[in-house]
């Protein structure tokens, strides 16, 4: 009988792993790689997140272009500033602080953008962290709900004016498909919990990723007709930074291994990751695609919420509220 469960639990254990390796194979020959050439000389465009991982990638891949680059970022830049530049003979490469953790931050960030640029082209909202062991910053908002979405959110609506200025503007939020793992409501739009557990800190990186869709849907819809885009996509599992730094706040052994054999197995590296941005950045084919959630360089499913309008309205108004707009800031 022992030998019978033994050749059974090992037969099971073999078919996964197939069953897996296979999935990992199909994984990665189906990574798209964008086939756009777009010139982007003449054009200026904002990276947020733009020190490290897909956000660094997808800054070097438009300024290969040709385009003018401020990267924003709270850490310092000048190393990776520096980078660029050497790697794609582009100059016009520019680094600024903004703390996403902190509405006094973007509002600064904003009006220095405001003072210094006629125009703006490509708005790239991709900062963002995992996890955070506080529970509230200075402004009273959950950390990663405010670094992920708050932040960027408030950030669109104060540059709005200067895309509007562009002949062709895109707004690209990224998300994840970690969006379809959330709990998200109106009650617990802006997270509170004191001693949250591995769930709940899941459920806070969802929530963050699927508000990014609805925020990307309703400028689309708001936007329509101003010559705008706006769209949000989501790259997939990365090697990147985000996970390192939420391994210390997760605490949690099993979490620290699954994420790590995943990156083993199914992983992308950053430039990998940073095609889905760069495609819905500069892509022809997107020029008048707006609202719409891209996956590996094609439109895909939403989380099902996001096709709920009640729900994304009440959202988009809470968030006006919890960022404090303005009337006239308000689209």
């Amino acid at each position: 009988m022992l030998q019978i469960v033994v050749q059974f639990f090992t037969g099971t254990v073999l078919i996964l792993c197939v069953v897996l390796l296979l999935f990992a194979f199909y994984l990665r020959f189906t990574i798209a790689i964008t086939r756009s050439n777009s010139c982007l000389v003449g054009k200026t465009a904002i990276v947020t997140g733009a020190n490290s991982g897909i956000g660094y990638q997808t800054a070097l891949n438009l300024a290969s272009r040709g385009c003018k680059i401020i990267m924003a970022d709270v850490t310092d830049m000048e190393k990776s500033k520096l980078d660029i530049i050497k790697f794609t003979n582009n100059p016009n490469i520019f680094a600024k602080h903004l703390d996403l953790s902190s509405l006094k931050s973007v509002r600064e960030f904003a009006s220095e953008i405001l003072k210094s640029e006629d125009k703006l082209d490509i708005l790239i909202n991709n900062a963002g962290i995992g996890a955070s062991e506080k529970n509230r910053t200075a402004d009273g908002l959950h950390p990663v709900m405010q670094v992920n979405y708050f932040g960027h959110f408030l950030l669109t609506h104060l540059l709005i004016g200067l895309l509007k200025k562009s002949v062709a503007g895109r707004i690209v939020f990224t998300s994840s498909l970690l969006a379809f793992t959330n709990n998200l409501s109106l009650k617990n739009l802006n997270f509170d919990c004191e001693k949250p557990n591995s769930l709940d800190i899941q459920f806070v990186y969802g929530n963050s990723k699927l508000s990014m869709i609805m925020a990307a849907d309703t400028f689309a819809e708001k936007l329509k007709g101003t010559g705008v885009t706006v769209n949000s996509i989501q790259p997939g599992l990365v090697k990147t930074p985000i996970f390192t730094k939420t391994y210390a706040v997760y605490r949690n052994v099993f979490y620290e291994m699954f994420i790590w054999l995943s990156q083993c197995v199914i992983g992308k590296d950053p430039w990998e990751g940073s095609q889905g941005l760069v495609h819905a950045a500069v892509s022809r084919q997107l020029k008048n695609a707006t609202g719409k959630f891209f996956g590996e360089c094609v439109p895909m499913r939403k989380p099902l919420k996001a096709y709920n309008k009640q729900l994304c309205k009440d959202i988009w108004d809470a968030s006006e509220l919890y960022v404090g707009l303005t009337p006239e800031e308000r689209l």
